[in-house]
């Protein structure tokens, strides 16, 4: 049996926006450190994705020493690891769940507005913030940041593989935005992964990940088609869901770096 092998790290610093490649990052309890720790929200205060701004996947994150670059065509802006931001809080809205978050500055939510060319603002999630994981499915109160559900994805290339061989015109991994990937395996194992071990840092997985209209969006060219969603429909529904990955919590706050063996209990 081939070895399960952690081969990339990802985390996606402004929700909906581009991703940045690690070879090795800390875990924390709410996903990787700068993982979705800022997003974008409209007039209303609620949240924005690809799914109703496809061109969100047109502005690149860089990494640097202590901050981002966010990059739209030829124009940037810094974007500082330290949450510095404006005094008073906002209240947003990720799906269900009312989120305090705070402006992280008026140039900066100008910039976005500028760029996506509507009115929106950029809003940060403090590390101490509360938003506490769905207790249907993770009893332990146990809290994530302004990701849809979940501090983890984990998806493996062998469920990609087998999704790619059933359509036309084969999709990246870019399209299900995954925090961790592995090779090794059998196709959609991952499903039913409950406690695991990436090196020395130990998870649990809680439930496949639903899908959305965000996996038909091309993430080099914002344009939007109707797959792979479509061809998943036709096997991986169940109920009035589509899956593809594994939604995962850690038990560890250790550290994770490609290349680890994955282990299980």
């Amino acid at each position: 049996m081939s070895k399960h092998i952690l081969t990339e790290i990802w985390i996606y610093p402004i929700k909906s926006l581009g991703g940045i490649r690690l070879s090795s990052s800390g875990v924390m309890e709410k996903g990787l450190p700068h993982d979705r720790r800022w997003m974008l929200v409209d007039e209303n205060n609620t949240f924005m994705t690809q799914r109703e701004y496809p061109s969100m996947s047109l502005l690149r994150l860089k990494m640097q020493e202590s901050f981002f670059t966010v990059t739209a065509g030829t124009k940037s802006i810094r974007l500082d690891f330290e949450r510095h931001h404006e005094q008073e809080p906002i209240q947003t809205q990720v799906w269900d769940d009312p989120v305090t978050t705070f402006e992280v500055s008026r140039q900066h939510s100008q910039w976005f507005s500028d760029q996506l060319k509507l009115t929106c603002k950029l809003v940060c999630f403090p590390e101490e913030g509360q938003r506490r994981i769905d207790p249907d499915f993770v009893a332990q109160e146990k809290h994530v940041s302004l990701a849809d559900g979940y501090p983890f994805l984990i998806v493996g290339t062998e469920s990609l593989n087998d999704l790619n061989t059933r359509l036309q015109t084969p999709v990246p991994m870019n399209r299900f935005r995954p925090n961790l990937v592995f090779t090794g395996g059998t196709a959609y194992e991952e499903d039913t992964w409950q406690k695991f071990a990436i090196g020395k840092n130990r998870f649990l997985g809680v439930k496949p990940c639903g899908r959305c209209i965000m996996t038909t969006i091309n993430q080099e060219t914002a344009e939007k088609g109707i797959e792979p969603l479509l061809t998943l429909s036709k096997y991986r529904k169940s109920g009035a869901n589509v899956y593809f990955g594994q939604n995962v919590i850690p038990i560890d706050c250790d550290e994770i770096h490609e290349g680890d063996e994955i282990s299980f209990e």
